[in-house]
């Protein structure tokens, strides 16, 4: 590992930080490059079922979801997307609350930008 530049593998390193690879939260300890507060990027393992059943609320960023496997539903506080055929994606911006559940047995790339507490 050095300071510019950081190799792993997201499946493995999934459960150090819920699933996040990149942010404000990682420990530099865990790759510099690594830590950021322009971005998150989650690799995200979801078992049919479930779900986050909370809305988020105050949302102040923008997020990139990406199909990578599986069938994975996006509720967002102006309608409902279904991810069902791999690289499907949703985008949306600062405003919009969401939540989602895992269809079937899913992979998710989430990106989040900016990466702030």
């Amino acid at each position: 590992m050095n300071d510019n530049w950081y190799t792993g593998n997201a499946a493995d390193e999934s459960n150090d930080y819920r699933g996040w690879l990149v942010g404000h939260f990682i420990d530099p300890s865990h790759g510099t490059v690594r830590k950021t507060t322009n971005l998150e990027v989650k690799w995200g393992i979801h078992p049919v079922g479930q779900q986050r059943p909370e809305w988020t609320v105050g949302e102040d960023r923008s997020t990139l979801v990406i199909l990578v496997s599986g069938k994975f539903r996006v509720d967002l506080s102006v309608g409902s997307v279904t991810l069902t055929r791999q690289g499907d994606y949703l985008t949306w911006g600062p405003g919009i609350e969401h939540s989602w559940q895992a269809e079937d047995d899913s992979v998710v790339i989430t990106v989040r930008w900016p990466s702030v507490p």
